[in-house]
């Protein structure tokens, strides 16, 4: 099944007017691939090739989709399903939040963006709260000069409300400090820090935290993520949405988790 007909399937009807409307055009299924197409390359808009419908009226279902809400639903009910095809419930019980700084693109406001003096990024900052397998439970994006653990509050606030169950989270030393007391008292959630061992030299893979790192890497592996080029901050969560759509679809229909091919052998090592 194609990634386009699996989301089709959980669109919400078509609107027809009082008197039963015409049929749509084009059928959704093309539509919801040629926005897979934008967040996979990267092209603008206008650059749609011209197998798919029109770009206006495939901008037109992806904003109409982002303003009613269906992005966000059709986004919770795969995170359910790949869950439960991994053995899990479909709710989560823990969670990990992590921050990262993109540069952004010259039509993005300057009022939405701003400088990351710790990355040496000018641009936004995405904040993300994943289950322990990576996948996306809430997604805020800021300007890149808010500090972690004040740019972090909305979505841990956002978790707390849509997954009641999320009793603990972990997170790096960036949001160490007040936010781990906020999170206790206002929320009444654990926010646990998890801290680098003291003779740690270059890179080493944090315990628990790699999930949530692996997750930016899997966002940042579609061009239109490489760079932020939305007006706004919310039409930015919901491209990231639309991402990890693509990704939890081509798990299901794997029916696993992606693996890496092993080293090529050639002839020559062979003989």
């Amino acid at each position: 099944m194609s990634s386009g007909l699996f989301v089709e399937l959980l669109l919400p009807a078509a609107r027809v007017g009082p008197k039963g409307g015409r049929r749509e055009k084009h059928p959704r299924r093309r539509i919801v691939d040629a926005i897979f197409y934008v967040v996979r390359t990267g092209c603008a808009w206008r650059q749609l090739p011209k197998d798919f419908p029109p770009w206006p009226t495939v901008y037109w279902y992806f904003t109409w989709w982002h303003d009613d809400g269906t992005v966000e639903q059709v986004h919770d009910t795969l995170r359910g399903r790949v869950r439960e095809a991994d053995g899990r419930r479909a709710e989560p019980s823990a969670g990990l939040i992590d921050s990262q700084s993109v540069r952004t693109a010259d039509t993005v406001p300057a009022r939405t963006r701003g400088f990351d003096a710790g990355k040496k990024v000018k641009g936004r900052k995405r904040f993300i709260v994943t289950d322990t397998l990576g996948l996306l439970l809430a997604v805020h994006v800021v300007a890149a000069n808010i500090q972690d653990r004040d740019g972090a509050k909305r979505s841990l606030l956002w978790t707390r409300l849509d997954h009641p169950g999320v009793q603990r989270i972990w997170a790096d030393q960036g949001f160490a400090g007040r936010l781990v007391e906020w999170s206790r008292t206002i929320l009444g959630r654990e926010l646990e820090i998890v801290r680098k061992a003291p003779d740690q030299r270059g890179f080493q893979v944090q315990p628990k935290r790699w999930a949530v790192e692996r997750t930016f890497s899997w966002l940042t592996a579609h061009r239109r993520l490489a760079r932020d080029y939305e007006t706004s901050p919310a039409r930015s969560e919901t491209m990231i949405r639309w991402a990890m759509i693509g990704i939890m679809v081509r798990r299901l229909a794997r029916g696993r988790p992606a693996t890496r091919p092993g080293p090529r052998v050639s002839l020559r090592d062979v003989s």
